[in-house]
C-alpha cells in the first residue's frame, strides 16, 4: 500500500492511493455489500448499516458510529458506474430527522498499474474549506482501511 497522495483547491478535494491488488478485485470490494461493510468509514468507527443498488440511478445509504458513540448516516445516487474503471456517485450527510445536506459528487477512478491499482477519489462541490478538510481525513483514514482490507482479501 502507499500512503498516497492529498491535494485540495477551495472546492475540491483529490487523494490517490496506490493498492497492492489487481483493478478488478479492487472494483469489486468498493461495489459489493459484503466487502464495503469490512472497510467502510475512518479508522474506529464502526459500520451500523447499509443499502445499496448499485446501478445507475441506483441509490446507497450507509450508517456508522463514531468512537464516541455518535451515529453518521450518508447517503447519495450512482450517476455513473463503468466497471471496472469509474464510479460516480453523490454524497450528502443525512441529519436525524431525514433530511439531507449539502450535495457533494465524488468520482472513483480505477487505474491499472502492473499487478497493482490506482485509486484516485475526487470530491466536488464544498463550500466551505473546512468542511473540505474535514472530508480529507475522513477519506484518508477511510482508504487506508480500504488497502489492507483488499490486500487482505488477497491483492
Amino acid at each position: 500500500m502507499d500512503a498516497g497522495t492529498s491535494t485540495a483547491t477551495s472546492h475540491e478535494l483529490v487523494i490517490t492511493r496506490i493498492i497492492d491488488a489487481p483493478r478488478s478485485l479492487v472494483f469489486k470490494a468498493w461495489t459489493q455489500p459484503e466487502h464495503i461493510v469490512r472497510w467502510w468509514g475512518p479508522r474506529g468507527f464502526t459500520h451500523i448499516d447499509s443499502e445499496m443498488d448499485i446501478r445507475v440511478g441506483g441509490t446507497y445509504r450507509f450508517g456508522m458510529r463514531s468512537p464516541q458513540g455518535i451515529e453518521h448516516w450518508k447517503r447519495g445516487v450512482y450517476r455513473e458506474i463503468v466497471e471496472p474503471e469509474r464510479i460516480v456517485f453523490s454524497f450528502a450527510w443525512e441529519a436525524p430527522d431525514g433530511t439531507l445536506g449539502h450535495e457533494l459528487l465524488t468520482t472513483v477512478t480505477l487505474d491499472e498499474q502492473g499487478t497493482q491499482t490506482r485509486l484516485t477519489l475526487r470530491q466536488t462541490g464544498f463550500d466551505a474549506t473546512e468542511w473540505r478538510d474535514g472530508h480529507q481525513q475522513g477519506w484518508a483514514s477511510t482508504l487506508d482501511r480500504f488497502a489492507e482490507y483488499v490486500m487482505a482479501q488477497g491483492g
